[in-house]
Formats: C-alpha cells, sequence, structure tokens
C-alpha cells in the first residue's frame, strides 16, 4: 500500500484573516461542533464578535449541559502577552466559565501561565490553551487539526477539593471509580458521546442538541441499578408534546418507558433502568457499561426527531 506524507501548511494560507475567515469558519457548527469533542463540552447559542467595553472578543457561546458561558478567543499568530491579557479582561467582562485560546503557537511561557491559572482556580472556571495546524497529504484541501497544549487538570482539582473539603465518603469514591471507568470505555468505543468529567456526582449528563432538554445517567446504588433519563426542565408544555409521539418513541427503543411529569416540580422526565449495579461487586462493569452507554443512544435516536 502506498502511504502518503502529511505536510504542514501554513495557517495564513487556509485563513488570511483572522476575524472574517477563521472565526466565521470556526463559528459554522460542524467545526464548532468538533472544537466541542475536542473540549468535551456541547457548544450551542454561538455568537460572535460581542463588545466588552471597547473591545470585541472573538466567539461566546455556551456549554448546552451546564449552561456554563465559554469565550473563544482566535490568535492565529504565536501567543503574546497582550492576548494572554485580553481573555481575562473578556472573561471578566463577559461572566465566562470556559476560557478557549486558540492559537498557531504556543510560547512556553503563555502555556506555562495557563497552567498557573487552572492550578490556582477552582472547577468554576477553566482556561484552554489549544493550538491549531493544517496539513495536507499529496494534493489534497487542507485539512485542520487542533492540538490541546493546557487544559484544567481535573484529578489536581479533585485532590485539591478534597482536601479543602475533607476526605471522600466511599460511596463519592465508588462514583468517582465508576465514572472514570465509564469514560475509559467511551473511549474505548470512539467517543459516540462527549465526555464528562469524572466526579463524585451520582449523575453523568450527555447532551442531545437543544437546550430545552438532556440526558441524564444516574447511580441508584441503594437499589442497585442505573437510571437513563431524558430530562426537561421548567418546560411541561415541551414534554407534553413528547409524550404525544410515546409510541413512536417507545417503538424505536424497543419497549416502554416511565413518563414522569413531576406535577409541582420544575423537571420532567422519561426514563428506564438498568439492574445490576453494586459499587462491591464490579465484575459486570464492562457489561453493564456498554448497556448504558447503549441505551443514551437509543434514548438519542429516538427522541431527536421530536427536539
Amino acid at each position: 500500500m502506498k502511504l502518503g506524507k502529511m505536510q504542514e501548511v501554513d495557517i495564513r494560507k487556509v485563513w488570511a484573516h483572522e476575524q472574517y475567515d477563521f472565526s466565521k469558519w470556526l463559528a459554522a457548527e460542524e467545526n464548532i461542533n468538533e472544537l466541542g469533542n475536542i473540549l468535551n463540552l456541547s457548544l450551542t447559542d454561538v455568537q460572535t464578535e460581542q463588545f466588552v467595553g471597547g473591545y470585541r472578543c472573538d466567539i461566546i457561546c455556551k456549554d448546552e449541559i451546564t449552561g456554563k458561558s465559554v469565550l473563544i478567543e482566535n490568535q492565529l499568530e504565536q501567543t503574546n502577552h497582550d492576548h494572554l491579557g485580553k481573555i481575562i479582561t473578556y472573561a471578566s467582562g463577559l461572566n465566562a466559565s470556559v476560557v478557549v485560546w486558540i492559537v498557531s503557537e504556543a510560547r512556553e511561557e503563555h502555556a506555562s501561565a495557563i497552567e498557573w491559572l487552572n492550578n490556582h482556580t477552582d472547577d468554576d472556571l477553566a482556561f484552554f490553551l489549544i493550538e491549531i495546524h493544517a496539513y495536507t497529504i499529496g494534493e489534497s484541501d487542507p485539512a485542520p487539526m487542533f492540538k490541546i497544549i493546557e487544559q484544567p487538570n481535573d484529578f489536581a482539582r479533585s485532590v485539591k477539593a478534597a482536601t479543602i473539603k475533607g476526605e471522600l465518603s466511599e460511596t463519592q469514591q465508588k462514583r468517582q471509580e465508576f465514572w472514570t471507568l465509564f469514560n475509559d470505555v467511551l473511549d474505548q468505543r470512539g467517543k459516540p458521546f462527549n465526555k464528562r468529567k469524572a466526579t463524585t456526582d451520582h449523575w453523568y449528563s450527555v447532551a442531545i442538541g437543544s437546550s430545552q432538554c438532556y440526558i441524564s445517567i444516574d447511580l441508584v446504588n441503594k437499589e442497585h441499578k442505573i437510571r437513563v433519563g431524558l430530562w426537561v426542565p421548567n418546560n411541561k408544555e415541551f414534554f407534553d408534546s413528547l409524550q404525544s409521539h410515546k409510541n413512536e418513541i417507545e417503538q424505536t427503543i424497543g419497549f416502554e418507558l416511565d413518563w414522569d411529569r413531576l406535577d409541582g416540580k420544575k423537571a420532567s422526565v422519561v426514563c428506564m433502568t438498568i439492574p445490576g449495579l453494586n459499587f462491591n461487586k464490579q465484575d459486570n462493569y464492562h457489561e453493564l457499561m456498554n448497556k448504558t452507554i447503549d441505551m443514551v443512544l437509543s434514548f438519542r435516536s429516538a427522541f431527536k426527531p421530536y427536539i
């Protein structure tokens, strides 16, 4: 088999101008989704050229699951002090929780600065430094590639949080262990949906492509089961519209679901359960996690046409 050789292309020959070329390209749905995959975020509500005082940031958007604001600043050149100051100013002015600095080349001192910011802030603020490159093979069109230089160190932060709040309980440790292994299985399967950080929480949220609802995986160890559910916050009418397609949705998934409008509460949920969870007996974890991933994918396929 004849193999081609990758050749790096000058970024400025692909995108001549940051604002009119690169930012416009990145804001397109396919490309912002690809960046989201790199960040393990589901980026929605994309807006470009937002003013912060007398300045304009390149892109501001939201993480669909958490609702956190994500600031993206593009610099198709080597990092410099000026842009480092800008991203902090923009993040403050727009109350951003995630800051993404995309550059053609990251200088060591600026990578160290981003690392320092991540190590000295809590989970409410995250900084990413990413290089953008482009490559050709033979006479092919240039192919873009994102390369993460610095990102939040979740392990270090979890240790820091545990130190501040005291030692984790046994249940919290078991949950974090479960989600860590779950993320490994997701990777093995080619990451069919974005990973979330492995935490001590009993839930794990998955985006479905709309801010009106999301899928949640819940660990219910006391009842030895995992619950997969579509949650609809603050919108009973939208839940009712989904329920009007109950037969079609359940036919696609293959069995009946539990439809709970939860009158008197803000959220509504459609869910099912998978038995077999036991934090103290983990020999079935791999099978259980694969079943859970399959169910999440079934939920996405069944509900998406009606969202």
